[in-house]
């Protein structure tokens, strides 16, 4: 490929944020006959690989049950409502996520009440939590940002203080490991997003709820479809959002290459880390309790726009996760939040970068996007 751009960097290479196609590649064979298999049984609906995935995601995140959803955010909204979390509840949770947690709160009819995030991890400071709580929180909501765990230690310990729910985000968290034990089974319920591009994702949207609680894991199966246990007999108010059998044949076939995948990110991540960290840039910390598994490798670098675009004219594209805090979001308004509330949120917004990360990178283009980040910061 060639390009008239003016460089310092060795050979141009185009090195995508993520590809998709890369992760195809490797699997076509058996995701195609997965998908025929569907179409030729035309079980499309809470078939029989909704009830096999279940199964072994279960197994794999070492929790009793798995409750296969139509999305994240479905996953969210329905482990909240099987608690029976709503009107006059406050749920508390980091001001740094994406906008679906607190979407999630907000659809059951409860407050979110946010908290600032550890500017070395960015993930929920547990040290902000106790002085959110009011009489009215029944439950907190740590997410699992960019695939490393929250801290959960202490905020296990002021859930269990204070008798509150802990629901789990790990919408970008498959496979991460907290003190050796597989992210999912440490609150009373976890929610997973399964978005194309998750370290575990599907073709389409989807989700899923890992509970070790018999109750409420029956109660999910009924919320997700019309409320029903059997058809026709209602128990409960509930709604459409199952797990489509085309999406869950797919998973069936990634979940069996998910640990090798999480592998080839954690090296990518590694070579990020040494050959990033003499950079004038700020790196995120990992805690030494976890296994990361990277869904995102995010930096904090001044002039942002400047970086991207130069990284961009050197073919290297990136993301920017989350350029706008929830809480100053158009939507939000009505939380009664205001610029200054959550100053480490607020820095961060302004100077997070986010680099190409997939298990399918090359050494090469992951050694050229240092290289071609060096040039430009150092400039």
């Amino acid at each position: 490929m060639t390009t008239s751009m003016t460089t310092s960097t060795s050979a141009f290479m185009r090195v995508a944020f993520l590809d998709l196609r890369a992760q195809y590649d490797t699997i076509a064979d058996q995701i195609d006959a997965a998908m025929r298999d569907v179409v030729q049984r035309a079980d499309f609906i809470l078939g029989e690989d909704v009830a096999a995935f279940e199964s072994q995601f279960a197994e794999y995140l070492g929790v009793k049950h798995v409750i296969g959803v139509a999305s994240g955010l479905a996953a969210l909204e329905m482990a909240l409502r099987a608690y029976d979390i709503g009107p006059g509840d406050e749920v508390i949770t980091p001001a740094n996520t994406f906008i679906a947690t607190v979407l999630s709160i907000v659809a059951v009819g409860a407050k979110p009440v946010l908290v600032d995030m550890d500017s070395r991890t960015h993930n929920i400071d547990p040290n902000a939590i106790e002085a959110a709580i009011t009489p009215r929180t029944r439950a907190l909501m740590p997410v699992h940002l960019y695939g490393q765990p929250a801290d959960l230690d202490p905020i296990l310990e002021i859930a269990n203080r204070r008798n509150l729910i802990m629901i789990e985000d790990a919408a970008q968290a498959h496979g991460a490991r907290y003190n050796g034990k597989r992210i999912g089974g440490f609150g009373h319920a976890a929610a997973f997003s399964f978005y194309p591009g998750k370290n575990l994702g599907a073709y389409g949207d989807g989700g899923a709820v890992a509970t070790n609680d018999d109750k409420t894991a029956d109660k999910l199966r009924q919320l997700r479809n019309y409320g029903q246990k059997a058809k026709y007999y209602h128990e409960v108010m509930g709604t459409n959002s199952r797990l489509d059998t085309i999406q869950a044949a797919v998973l069936r076939v990634k979940l069996r290459y998910l640990d090798q995948w999480n592998a080839g990110r954690r090296a990518h991540a590694g070579a990020y880390n040494s050959g990033l960290s003499s950079l004038p840039i700020g790196l995120v910390k990992t805690l030494p309790n976890v296994e990361h598994v990277h869904h995102l490798y995010v930096i904090e670098v001044a002039n942002r726009e400047k970086v991207q675009s130069q990284l961009q004219a050197r073919g290297v594209s990136t993301g920017i996760h989350y350029p706008i805090p929830v809480h100053l979001q158009n939507a939000s308004v009505s939380l009664g939040y205001k610029r200054g509330n959550f100053p480490h949120t607020e820095r961060a917004a302004e100077r997070i970068l986010t680099l190409p990360m997939y298990a399918e990178m090359t050494k090469e283009q992951v050694d050229y996007v240092i290289e071609a980040l060096s040039e430009i910061v150092r400039a």
